[in-house]
């Protein structure tokens, strides 16, 4: 699906869910006047019933555990079972392409979200449902961008290579299997286990690599936020590792009320590492929380690790997202972007970021992830010192161009 597409079918279902709509009394016309009916006797009133409890959230069927499929070249492909499930309750998968057992890179992938049954119940328009994208194209050994392990410019070309798929509509942060509009015609179910399917994922990269010298934490879109969180987990499990988290094309420019509205939808208290103070006081009252928030306090805990984005200056996608919530044009989402990366920037000097011209939306699986450059500095050169540790400086385009519309 071109990225048009799905910034037009992304657009269109978060605007069905900000016109719930009702008809006003002038559209509807009075009804008739009864005709006169014989007097009412009494009628016997009915024994007074218990008051309905809450419906019960249901719990996914629990899968087979643990199946290793081997496709050879090194390629595996590893279905958990388990408590992992995809968001229609299909079977999740992930998959690992064996390298340098001393370096890995976690590669969480992305694709929309959802948290009403508006947004929901077309979610197949704006995020993947299941993995057979990803399965597909694993399995045709797509080799573009940071995926083309014969480059010689690729950082993580010998790298043990866990790519993470998404299917879940919770930006890989949810434990919750919820019920949207129960009892109505527009119910729907999705299971927000995005932070189940992480944690198995990680289980099976801290089985299998054990003493890493380096450990990558990356992602685009809805697996950059994937990727900031679960980098915690990642930094503190390997505490003698060189360890950094790279975003791509997911800036967390939002509505004020969107973390009030997803979060009890997902559940992602199981997600946010429960030792950093200022994300439990966020989670607490999500109102306060923002991405350069989540971005400082992970930086914070872990001064001597990078955390780091990536953005266009015009993200067509990321605009698209933005307005279909309510915002405004590119030009004030590119505003909000650049305001977002120095709050962060502010809130840990080891956060550091990358801003390219364009609108160009994930530049990891491109071609165009090796031609990117901005004041003599190549989007690879500065991937590689942020890999090497050597805490770069931030990196933004003057000549950032204009937004096509």
């Amino acid at each position: 699906m071109s990225s048009q597409r799905l910034g037009f079918f992304l657009s269109l279902a978060l605007a069905i869910s900000l016109c719930a709509c009702t008809q006003s009394d002038s559209d509807n016309p009075a009804p008739a006047e009864p005709e006169a009916q014989p007097e009412a006797q009494p009628e016997a009133q009915p024994e007074a019933q218990p008051e309905p409890q809450p419906e019960a959230q249901p719990e996914p069927e629990p899968q087979p555990e643990g199946q290793v499929i081997d496709h050879g070249d090194g390629l595996l492909e590893i279905l958990p079972g388990g408590d992992t499930v995809c968001s229609r309750g299909t079977e999740f998968a992930y998959f690992v392409r064996q390298g340098d057992p001393d370096k890995v890179v976690v590669d969480f992938q992305g694709g929309g979200a959802c948290w009403d049954e508006f947004t929901c119940s077309v979610a197949d328009a704006i995020f993947q449902p299941d993995v057979e994208n990803i399965r597909a194209a694993v399995r045709a050994n797509y080799s573009r961008g940071i995926y083309d392990r014969q480059n010689p410019d690729n950082p993580f070309k010998d790298y043990t290579h866990v790519i993470v798929p998404y299917c879940t509509g919770d930006v890989h942060w949810g434990d919750n299997t919820k019920i949207y509009a129960p009892g109505t015609p527009q119910e729907v179910t999705i299971h927000h286990r995005g932070a189940n399917n992480a944690r198995a994922a990680l289980g099976w990269v801290y089985d299998n690599i054990t003493d890493p010298t380096t450990a990558v934490v990356t992602g685009c879109s809805a697996g950059g936020y994937g990727s900031i969180v679960w980098a915690a987990d990642v930094m503190k499990h390997y505490p003698d590792a060189r360890v950094v988290q790279i975003s791509d094309s997911a800036a967390g420019i939002i509505t004020p009320t969107f973390f009030e509205e997803a979060f009890p939808s997902w559940q992602i208290q199981g997600a946010f590492p429960t030792e950093i103070e200022a994300l439990q006081i966020g989670l607490e009252d999500p109102a306060s929380l923002n991405l350069a928030k989540i971005y400082g306090a992970i930086g914070n805990n872990f001064p001597n690790r990078i955390v780091s984005q990536y953005n266009t200056a015009f993200d067509e996608n990321q605009t698209f997202y933005f307005q279909a919530l309510g915002g405004g044009d590119a030009r004030e989402w590119s505003e909000r972007m650049y305001a977002m990366v120095e709050e962060a920037e502010q809130a840990s000097p080891n956060f550091h970021a990358y801003i390219a011209p364009g609108e160009v939306h994930c530049i990891l699986p491109l071609d165009d992830f090796y031609e990117v450059e901005v004041k003599g500095t190549t989007l690879t050169q500065w991937v590689n010192q942020i890999i090497d540790g050597a805490n770069p400086d931030s990196v933004y385009c003057e000549d950032c161009g204009a937004p096509s519309n």
